[in-house]
């Protein structure tokens, strides 16, 4: 109990919890060099916190890593939020969902999607895939939703295209070192929800 309560003692004014270290220390070797490579010794030595400190604040590593991506799926839902929010038209916040991901894409430590990374290095019965079954449910949620909105008859199977097409992008974004995938992807987008629509 005592362990408890230093870990998640509030710190002080304009410092970070020890919580919220181990949180960003993870965020940073996870994403950069994978879950399995990087063991706790190292994230507890970045954050700079004691071991029980650790165990206190997530339970295990399994915990500290559902706690990372988790922090990843908060991230990728305010940007897609943000982008989608710019627009009015169904249409435009379908496709604007594509300008989120060229935003990520962008960015200089772009090292690919931290779930499709971390289901790669997990068995099915992890506990960690908890976490990206969570992100992946919310990715077609999202685009079904956007789908219906746009009048789109059929919107799940829709929003299965694509699906496809926004982690095909990722995937040409890490692979082929090709941010502009992004936009290609947005291209066909355009075409799949015009022609899913074009009745309506």
């Amino acid at each position: 109990m005592a362990t408890r309560a230093i870990a998640d003692r509030p710190a002080a004014a304009g410092r970070p919890t020890a919580r919220e270290r181990l949180l960003a220390a993870a965020n940073e070797l996870f994403y950069e060099e994978g879950i399995h490579v990087v063991g706790i010794d190292r994230v507890i030595e970045r954050a700079g916190v004691a071991k029980a400190t650790l165990y206190s604040a997530y339970g295990n590593k399994d915990g500290l890593i559902t706690a990372y991506l988790a922090g990843r799926h908060e991230i990728r839902r305010r940007r897609v939020t943000a982008a989608v929010g710019r627009h009015d038209a169904p249409r435009e916040k379908l496709l604007a969902v594509f300008d989120a991901l060229g935003e990520a894409f962008a960015e200089p430590n772009y090292r690919g999607c931290a779930f499709l990374n971390a289901s790669a290095e997990v068995g099915p019965e992890s506990p960690v895939m908890q976490a990206t079954d969570t992100y992946r449910g919310w990715v077609r949620s999202l685009f079904t939703d956007l789908a219906r909105d746009a009048g789109a008859p059929e919107p799940e199977q829709l929003a299965s295209r694509l699906v496809l097409l926004y982690d095909g992008a990722g995937v040409a974004a890490r692979m082929d070192r090709n941010p502009g995938a992004a936009d290609m992807a947005k291209t066909v987008a355009a075409t799949l929800i015009d022609a899913a629509t074009a009745k309506h």
